[in-house]
């Protein structure tokens, strides 16, 4: 459990989420290879926040307030980041809004079903796709081309930190559209 989670000042669900994030998630000692292949002198290490239970139950609250309304079925993301945060907003989602998850592999197992898609995922039906950091975008395009070759319909892309390196733009020029519960200016 995150130090000092248990006794806390009553806050809104985003400001304790974003304090436990700056506590538990934000590393500042050392230099930090991306995704997007850039060094940063800082990193966001959310799963430290989606395996401790406040903060997965806040993550779980607060994403699904993101896709609720949205005429979707599914929710999905690449693995590994997206996969607590997808598990998270299924279960949340029932029975309110039952929403049904699935993750992209970055690369197939070569046994078993062999498959690039695992969970569940129908063709012609609405997808939000998840991420936990994005940078550029790049690994969230990868689960929407995934996700396009099995006949998704992406209604839109949501993160928990958008470090503001292009991601935005990146999804702009792709026609979709693109949320963020946080931006790395909420953490300066």
């Amino acid at each position: 459990m995150i130090e000092g989670s248990r006794a806390h000042p009553p806050l809104g669900k985003r400001e304790r989420l974003k304090e436990i994030i700056r506590a538990a998630s934000l590393l500042h000692e050392g230099e930090f290879r991306l995704a997007s292949g850039v060094s940063s002198n800082y990193f966001f290490d959310l799963k430290k926040t989606m395996f401790d239970p406040e903060g997965a139950a806040l993550l779980a609250d607060l994403l699904f307030n993101m896709v609720k309304e949205e005429e979707v079925g599914f929710i999905g993301g690449l693995e590994t980041g997206a996969i607590p945060l997808v598990t998270l907003i299924c279960r949340r989602s029932w029975p309110e809004k039952p929403l049904s998850g699935f993750f992209v592999r970055k690369e197939k197992k070569g046994h078993g079903t062999d498959r690039a898609v695992e969970g569940l995922l129908a063709a012609g039906k609405g997808v939000v796709l998840v991420e936990d950091v994005t940078t550029t975008g790049g690994s969230a395009m990868a689960a929407v081309e995934a996700a396009r070759r099995a006949g998704a319909r992406i209604v839109k892309v949501i993160t928990v930190v958008d470090r503001l390196e292009g991601a935005a733009e990146n999804f702009a020029r792709e026609g979709l559209r693109f949320e963020a519960l946080y931006t790395r200016r909420d953490f300066t």
